[in-house]
């Protein structure tokens, strides 16, 4: 039976490549055509592949479906918490997630700093976007038309010294930030709050969220901080791979 299964689930990745004939998928599963047969019409029934009228096979609608319910059913948070209270418990600095909604970035969840000095973020509330780390990641990710529209939208108020001033800067940024792949905020938002974060990347490989941790230059100073990325890529990693259901990379390297 477990032969069988395996032979069948064998067939889809065969067919996402394209349509092909009742042979090809015999020579490619190594089988007789009526064993073939016999498993893409139980596909079929199932509406998991569909049967041409030049009777080569296609993936089915209902596989579709399937996934797209899949993926409306999964929860990055409920996801994520779990890796985001491991690296809080390893780093020991506050952790956040964060998504880009509705032209805003809101932290969707938290773990708390163990040291006295806490921030004042918020689950639910809005970053600055034109400074915080994690919506130059997920904004960074957008196309490059959507990039550029959103950027010559935004105010740009000057928090600190470091901030970004308007938004032919902010577009380089992001373009630094797309092409490496993490981002950081070094005192642009609170001159004494410092940042580093990484994507959180979905099945097609598109950001869906972001993860960072941010502490106080009273705790650690920002060049200590930027010494936590490959931990923090590692995590961000680690839920990309739960996310999206793909094999974990061996080693992420700044």
């Amino acid at each position: 039976m477990s032969q069988t299964v395996d032979r069948a689930l064998s067939i889809l990745p065969l067919l996402a490549e394209g349509p092909a004939d009742l042979g090809q998928v015999a020579e490619r599963l190594g089988v007789h055509k009526s064993t073939a047969l016999r498993l893409l019409r139980t596909l079929h029934e199932h509406g998991l592949v569909y049967r041409q009228s030049d009777q080569r096979y296609r993936l089915g609608a209902r596989l579709f479906a399937l996934a797209q319910e899949a993926m409306e059913n999964l929860d990055i948070r409920e996801i994520a918490h779990a890796h985001l209270v491991r690296l809080n418990e390893e780093c020991g600095h506050t952790v956040h997630v964060a998504v880009y909604e509705e032209n805003e970035v809101l932290y969707i969840d938290k773990v708390e700093s163990r040291y006295p000095v806490r921030m004042y973020s918020r689950i639910g509330k809005p970053v600055a976007i034109t400074v915080a780390a994690v919506a130059k990641l997920l904004l960074a990710d957008l196309p490059e038309a959507q990039r550029r529209a959103v950027a010559e939208k935004l105010d740009y108020p000057l928090y600190t010294a470091r901030s970004t001033p308007d938004p032919q800067a902010y577009l380089r940024e992001l373009t630094q930030v797309r092409e490496q792949g993490w981002a950081t905020d070094l005192g642009g938002h609170e001159e004494s709050i410092n940042c580093v974060a990484a994507p959180i990347r979905g099945a097609d490989g598109r950001v869906v969220a972001a993860l960072s941790v941010s502490a106080p230059n009273v705790v650690v100073t920002a060049d200590e901080l930027l010494t936590l990325l490959p931990l923090v890529r590692r995590t961000a990693d680690a839920v990309s791979c739960e996310y999206s259901g793909r094999t974990p990379a061996k080693e992420v390297t700044p």
